[in-house]
């Protein structure tokens, strides 16, 4: 390859998506064995409903999905804030790091804080 060629090799950057990280937490939470399910939102659904629901060994997380930096929402806010009012988990989640970091804890030697899985 000549000069030039690697120069527009080393420029070129690559955008990480939604849908990257949203396929990436979905295949680590398949491998990790928590049960989850993707959540549409439509018409007639609770405004700012979170992406995912994931649940293992009593724990129910609430998954709001985003590209590296992105934001919420108002309703996302919203939804978010009823959630933790009543003692619930939820999280917004722009890379796998973010959920390996909250979930690694729950899971030591086959057991979530005390209780075998």
């Amino acid at each position: 390859m000549g000069g030039e060629s690697m120069k527009k090799i080393k420029n070129y950057k690559y955008k990480i998506t939604e849908n990257d990280v949203k396929k990436q937490i979905k295949q680590y939470l398949t491998l990790m064995e928590w049960f989850h399910f993707h959540i549409l939102q439509g018409l007639g659904s609770f405004l700012g409903i979170p992406d995912i629901i994931a649940i293992k060994g009593g724990r129910v997380l609430f998954l709001e999905i985003k590209k590296p930096g992105g934001k919420l929402s108002p309703g996302q806010i919203i939804f978010r804030d009823l959630i933790l009012s009543h003692g619930g988990e939820y999280y917004k989640i722009d890379s796998l790091d973010d959920l390996i970091n909250l979930t690694s804890e729950t899971y030591i030697c086959g057991h979530v804080l005390g209780r075998p899985l």
